[in-house]
């Protein structure tokens, strides 16, 4: 039983903290509400820098014009963030962001994901 409660303790230690969690899912908030007001240069800005590089090389235009073109879903009830290390996912209805935390916070690094039956995530927008 003591065995029990101390394994139990030490896997809650291993958990991200709250601050960690929360700013994952605010920068993935502040990235839905970007796109959801067609703000396209305020949603680029908040993309990591290999993510926003490779959609501009992909699609050969501004990132603010190439992610306008993207077919991303619209925006839904925010169901969570997991945070794992210096990686996190951030559920936004039926779809999931990729992010990354840098220096300067948290910027997605893959966008418009959805899971894929025993296959990897399939995005819309990524890095290379």
């Amino acid at each position: 039983m003591a065995l029990a409660g101390m394994l139990a303790v030490f896997l809650a230690g291993c958990g991200a903290s709250g601050a960690r969690v929360d700013g994952a899912r605010d920068a993935g908030r502040a990235f839905e509400q970007a796109l959801a007001s067609r703000d396209y240069r305020a949603a680029c800005g908040l993309l990591a820098p290999e993510t926003r590089t490779q959609l501009e090389e992909d699609e050969k235009q501004a990132c603010a014009k190439a992610l306008e073109e993207q077919e991303l879903p619209v925006p839904g009830a925010e169901a969570g963030a997991e945070v794992y290390g210096r990686q996190a996912l951030v559920h936004a209805g039926g779809e999931t962001l990729f992010l990354s935390q840098f220096t300067g916070g948290w910027r997605v690094v893959a966008a418009g994901c959805t899971p894929q039956e025993d296959k990897p995530y399939q995005c819309v927008v990524k890095g290379g």
